[in-house]
C-alpha cells in the first residue's frame, strides 16, 4: 500500500510488524506504547480473530485500544479472506483453516509474504465482493466478535 502513488505522495506512513507476529494484546501494548510519541498522528493494531478459537486476551486487547485511542482493523475470520475476495466470490461458512488453505491454492504461496502485484489491481472487486458478503450476513443476522460495523 504505500507504494500507491497516492499514498506515497500524501501520506508519511511507517508500518512496524512485530518480529514475532504477537497476539493482539501485546501488538496493542506496543501501540500504546508508540502512540505516546508525539510525532505519530495515529496507531493502529492488525490482526486476525482466528476463527473459531479467538486469540487469547482479545476482550482485554480491544479494551486497552479503545481506551487509548488506538485504531484497530480487525479481520474475521482471518486476513486470507480478503485475499480471496479479491479473486472470487467466498460465501460458504469456514474456519481459518479453510481460508488459509483457499487463499494458497489463488495465489500459489508457500509462506506469510504476498507478492502485492497479485491483489492491487483487484482491490475495487474486494471492496465489492466483501460489501455483498457483508449484505448477506446483516440479513441474515450473522453476526461476528468485534464487527464494529453498524446495522443498516
Amino acid at each position: 500500500m504505500k507504494r500507491l502513488p497516492h499514498i506515497a505522495r500524501d501520506v508519511a506512513l511507517n508500518l512496524e510488524l512485530h518480529p514475532q507476529h504477537g497476539v493482539p494484546l501485546t501488538l496493542v501494548r506496543l501501540a500504546v506504547e508508540r502512540g505516546k510519541d508525539p510525532e505519530i498522528d495515529e496507531c493502529w493494531c492488525i490482526f486476525d480473530v482466528e476463527w473459531p478459537r479467538n486469540h487469547p486476551h482479545l476482550e482485554t486487547a480491544v479494551s486497552l485500544a479503545r481506551k487509548h485511542g488506538i485504531g484497530l482493523a480487525i479481520s474475521n475470520p482471518c486476513f486470507e479472506i480478503w485475499l480471496v475476495l479479491h479473486h472470487k466470490d467466498f460465501d460458504k461458512f469456514c474456519t481459518t483453516a479453510d481460508i488459509e488453505r483457499a487463499s494458497r491454492t489463488l495465489d500459489k504461496r508457500a509462506g506469510k509474504s504476498i507478492d502485492a502485484s497479485q491483489y492491487l489491481p483487484f482491490r475495487a472487486q474486494a471492496v465489492r465482493r466483501a460489501l455483498v458478503l457483508e449484505k448477506r450476513h446483516r440479513r441474515d443476522g450473522t453476526r461476528f466478535p468485534h464487527d464494529t460495523r453498524r446495522p443498516a
